[in-house]
């Protein structure tokens, strides 16, 4: 009977957290909600939340292409979002010659400089596009992943819940694809699992987070994206718990330890959060991420 009453109570908490995420997994404090590959790239989430169109094919007019297929550098929705001129013309250049393209080996490369071009203005989910073009025609688990992986960059930056779940479901798709080559892929399993949060299964993702903890107990993105869920969740002890754990596994972690100081904040434990702030503030030289500093360390006074 005990054993049944704890596992009810495990599924009512998991419950819990993915209902607090399906109102708005990044309601939290402005730092980039996503870590970056290196700790000098740290963005506001004001500045990073709308730059993406988050068409599903840039063939859509949300993508910011005309009729004939050329870049037009914006969007409906985000009409201020515009290419750089020359990097515009090059990108429509090879818009040109791609839909002309006859020759299947031709076509293939032009679709991967369309999708290096599109990575480079930020516009990721055209480029998952054309990632997904290659692996259409050359399946396999590394042409699958980078597909999927442009696609939630896009989506881990999508400005509305319509473009969370219209491009979260295009990362689940990929990345099933990703997995159905190689179950062991964690990265590919860790950012399906931020992927159904915008689901109708969040709890899924929640399982399959914890799945790749269990193979991978230092499993920095698991252990970050775990904590950022219980923070959003209120699970307060639990995100210290998760950060702390991050900390260890990678002390220059800037992101993480930003969010333990949140986390700690959250908790009541304010000089703890304040020792969690100056240290993010040694990490980084960015100045978006010292001016959220400042203002969670002004939140303590």
């Amino acid at each position: 009977m005990a054993t049944t009453s704890s596992s009810s109570k495990h599924q009512l908490l998991v419950l819990a957290l993915a209902v607090a995420l399906v109102v708005g997994l990044f309601w939290l404090p402005k730092v980039i909600v996503k870590p970056k590959g290196d700790k000098g790239s740290l963005q506001t989430a004001a500045s990073t939340a709308n730059r993406d169109a988050g068409a599903a094919a840039p063939s859509t007019a949300a993508s910011g292409l005309d009729e004939h297929g050329h870049d037009t550098g914006a969007t409906p929705e985000q009409p201020h979002m515009t290419v750089p001129a020359a990097q515009r013309t090059e990108i429509n250049g090879l818009l040109t010659k791609y839909n002309a393209e006859q020759n299947i080996t031709a076509k293939l490369r032009l679709a991967s400089e369309l999708a290096a071009k599109y990575k480079a203005v930020e516009k990721f989910d055209s480029a998952g596009y054309y990632y997904e073009q290659v692996a259409l025609v050359r399946p396999g688990e590394q042409a699958w992943k980078r597909a999927a992986d442009e696609y939630f960059e896009a989506y881990s930056f999508a400005a509305t819940e319509e473009r969370q779940k219209l491009l979260g479901a295009k990362c689940q798709e990929l990345y099933g694809k990703v997995l159905k080559n190689n179950p062991d892929n964690l990265d590919a399993k860790t950012n399906l699992g931020m992927a159904f949060m915008a689901s109708t299964n969040p709890v899924q993702g929640i399982q399959l987070l914890r799945e790749v903890l269990a193979t991978d107990p230092r499993n920095e993105k698991a252990l970050y994206n775990l904590g950022l869920l219980a923070i959003q969740s209120n699970q307060n002890d639990k995100a210290v718990e998760r950060f702390r754990e991050l900390m260890k596994v990678n002390p220059e972690n800037v992101n993480g330890q930003f969010y333990l100081g949140v986390s700690l904040a959250r908790n009541g434990a304010k000089e703890e959060a304040r020792q969690a702030f100056l240290k993010a503030k040694t990490l980084s030289t960015d100045p978006a991420l010292a001016a959220s500093v400042d203002e969670e360390l002004q939140k303590l006074q």
